[in-house]
Order: C-alpha cells, then structure tokens, then sequence
C-alpha cells in the first residue's frame, strides 16, 4: 500500500522525468555562461600582450624615428607695417595726458609654391625587440617645386618696407632624429644648408635655411631638396602647392592609403606598389598666401592635418586582431558542439554526464590560449591549424570512450574540423565575414531543423 509520501515522492519523480530535456537543456545553458568565464579571462591576456607590443612597437620606433609628415616648402618673408596707439606722456602743465602716436612693427608674409613634385622610394624593413616586431622604412625622396615672385600687392603691402634680404624657406618635419645627413637646398643656382628649426606657428620640428634673390627676380624661383628620412608606421604629405604631384613606390607588398587623397593611379603587387597622387590647392582649407596679421587663412596645424595624405606600410589585421575576432566566435563553438551532445543523447538514448559537457568545453577554450601564444612566435595560419589540431585531437581521444560508438565521434570530430575551417575563412574575409558568418549560421541550423524534424518532443516527455 501506498503511503501519502511515496505517493508524493513518486509524483515529483514522474514530473523531473517528464520534464528531463527541459533541466538538459536549461543546465546545458547554464554551462555554457559559465564557460564565458574562462574566455574573457583570455582576452583580458590578450590585451595584455596587446599592450605590451604596442610598447616594444613605441620604444623602437622612438629611436628609429616616429611617423613622419612632409609639410612645405613654405616661404616667409618680413616687413615692416606702421601702427597708431595711445601712449601717456606728461604735458607742459605736469600733468599727464594721452597722445596719439605711429610706431612701427615687423610681421611675417607666407607663400606658397606655385608647384610641387615629389618622387620618392621607400624601403620598410621589420625591426625586433623580443618577440615583438614594427615596421620602419628609410625613405629617399626628391622634392622639386618653383616658387613665383611674392605679390605683396594682394596683400596691400608696399615692396619698400619688405625685409627681402630675411626672408626662409621652411619645412615642417615631426622627427628629425630620422634625418640622417645634413640637408641642402637647392634655391636657384644657390646650395644652401638647412638648419633645425620650423619658422611656421604651431609646428615645433623642421629645418629651415636664409634665401636670397628674390628682390630681383621677377620670375619664379626653382628649388629642389633630396631628403631621406627614417619613420614608421607611415609617411604623409601636405598638398602646399597650387598643383601637387606626389610618386612613391616601395617593396612593400599591403599598402594603406591613408588621407584626404587617393591615389589617381596605383599598381599593388607581392613585388611592392607604385602610386601617384595629383592634388590642387582647391582640396585643403588654407590659402596660397597670407601674413600673420590674418592668420584665420593660413597654414595650421589643424588645417594641415584635415589635407594630409600618404601611405602607411601596415597590414590589414595582425596576429592579436585576429585572435580577438576568433575569441567573440567563442559561444558559438560551445553552442554547436553541445548541440550535437544534446541531439546523440536524443537520438540514441545516450547519457552524457555535465562533467563530461564542462571538460569538453574547457577543450575548447583551451583553442584560444594557445591560438594566441602560438602566434607570438609563427605566423597566425600555422598557429590556427596546430591550435585546432591539438583541440581537435584532445575532444577525439575523449569523446572515442564517452561517446560510444566511433561514427558519432567521427561526426563529433567531423563538425570540429568543419567549424574551425568555417572560422579561419571568416577571419580572413576581412569584409565579407559578417556575410559569411550569417549564411554558415543558416545552413548550421538548417542541419538541426532536418535533423529534429521528426522528433515527437511531447510523446518524449510523456515517456
């Protein structure tokens, strides 16, 4: 006979059988949060070493020579301008009074060339510290431009109180440590040496050198500086001519063009690229000439950087990026993996314990640590396939006892496989991964649909 608490006992016992799948499913879950753990614990590593390259990448490139920008040439040329102010002085009666006086101050005239061409070569090389690398290059490059007479007319200056005999030509260059020989200008038949220094307001690096000849000339005046320069990551140019032509070519194979131009021709191949760039004075912000009383109009800082363009000798994603992008595909794999789990324990009566559902997907994170310290040390495809490899290997030899039978732990081992190629395409298409993505989730669910589809959940709870 029954007593009221078997009964009871018995009821609870019938209803957790009958609702089995849904404490599965619902622990199976729980799990795989759980397991979210683990993986922002790697990527917190990964910023780490993140952070610690880019540190290694900061301290060589400060002694190579930073990112360069080439701005100029830009010539300066003073002159006088007269002033009225109010000054106190005393009176006759000793008292003190205000009088109207003219004085006279000396201000900058700025121009710009009329044209501009540079053609250049630049060499990147890898340097190391450690295990980490940066990129740098040497560059050679010679710039060609003609500057017209200043027309001080424009600017209602009269050519009496124009000081010809101070006037420079300057150029604005972030990092001289990368300048390794001393400078010459060319200016006309003249070879003048560049000194340190940037004359333009707001620039604190640059070269600088006394010209002359421009109170006779009434035609333009040609210069020319062969430069070469250390940097690295890139190299910019200012548009300051009225017309620019900017050649570069390099070895470097992945090119990123950077800035307000493109280039208007460019041949990219493993052997290295070319490009040309052609720029008029209509594309920057700031005018062909203008004085330092109206300085709203000129060259600045931040007119200059909105019309900078060049190149940067990067590529499109390195090792660290890629394992950040491979870590947000984490819950996906826990999420296939346990659903073929759940389905072999539907399908085939098979009982998998949450034990064995926990060392599994710590297999699976596992993938991800040693994907990133792999990487430091060979290139990311080699890392990929050993980190899959020995994951995959690891989930074969323990699912060969857990699972049962070796057509499910080949199907097991099979959708590894599968997933981890489907991952390393989509690492690599940069811009269609989102696309890819989306349609691998598809047919990911269009298998459990047609693998469920005769599936009677209800008779299954019931029994």
């Amino acid at each position: 006979m029954n007593t009221p608490s078997t009964s009871i006992v018995s009821s609870i016992s019938n209803f957790l059988r009958r609702r089995a799948i849904y404490f599965k499913m619902a622990g199976v879950t729980i799990l795989i949060l759980f397991l979210l753990i683990p993986l922002t614990m790697i990527r917190s590593v990964l910023r780490e070493r993140l952070d610690r390259r880019n540190q290694a990448v900061a301290e060589i490139t400060s002694v190579w020579g930073r990112e360069q920008n080439v701005i100029g040439p830009v010539l300066i040329v003073p002159y006088r301008y007269s002033f009225k102010s109010w000054k106190e002085q005393p009176a006759k009666d000793g008292k003190i009074e205000k009088v109207e006086v003219e004085e006279t101050a000396v201000a900058k005239a700025y121009f710009l060339p009329a044209s501009l061409t540079i053609n250049g070569n630049i060499q990147p090389t890898k340097l190391r510290r450690g295990i980490y690398q940066a990129v740098v290059y040497s560059g050679q490059m010679e710039l060609t431009g003609q500057f017209a007479r200043p027309d001080f007319e424009n600017l209602r200056i009269e050519e009496k109180n124009v000081l010809w005999d101070d006037a420079v030509v300057t150029f604005a260059i972030p990092d001289l440590r990368g300048v390794k020989e001393t400078l010459q200008l060319q200016w006309a038949e003249s070879r003048i040496p560049l000194l340190p220094g940037c004359k333009l307001t707001g620039f604190s690096s640059g070269v600088y050198a006394r010209v002359g000849g421009l109170r006779e000339t009434h035609e333009g005046i040609p210069l020319k500086l062969n430069l070469t320069l250390n940097g690295s990551v890139g190299i910019r140019f200012a548009p300051v001519g009225d017309q620019n032509a900017v050649k570069l070519s390099s070895s470097w194979p992945d090119p990123s063009f950077q800035g307000a131009f493109l280039p208007v021709e460019r041949n990219v191949g493993a052997g290295g690229f070319s490009a040309i760039w052609q720029v008029s004075q209509y594309g920057r912000d700031y005018a062909q000439q203008w004085t330092d009383r109206d300085s709203a109009a000129g060259l600045s800082s931040g007119s200059v950087a909105s019309s900078l363009f060049g190149v940067n000798f990067l590529s499109g994603i390195d090792a660290y990026r890629n394992v950040e992008r491979a870590i947000k595909y984490g819950m996906l794999f826990f999420v296939l993996v346990f659903v073929a789990f759940f389905l072999f324990e539907i399908l085939s009566a098979l009982k998998i314990h949450p034990f064995q559902y926990t060392l599994v997907g710590v297999a699976l994170t596992l993938f991800y640590l040693g994907l990133l310290s792999l990487s430091e040390f060979i290139s990311f495809g080699l890392a990929y396939l050993a980190a899959s490899a020995a994951t995959t290997s690891l989930i074969w030899f323990y699912c060969a006892t857990v699972l049962k039978s070796g057509v499910r732990t080949l199907i097991v081992v099979g959708m590894l496989a599968a997933i981890y190629s489907f991952l390393y395409v989509a690492l690599q298409l940069q811009d269609y991964s989102l696309l890819f993505g989306t349609a691998g989730l598809f047919l990911v669910l269009a298998s459990v649909f047609y693998v469920t589809r005769n599936i009677d959940w209800y008779d299954r709870d019931q029994n």
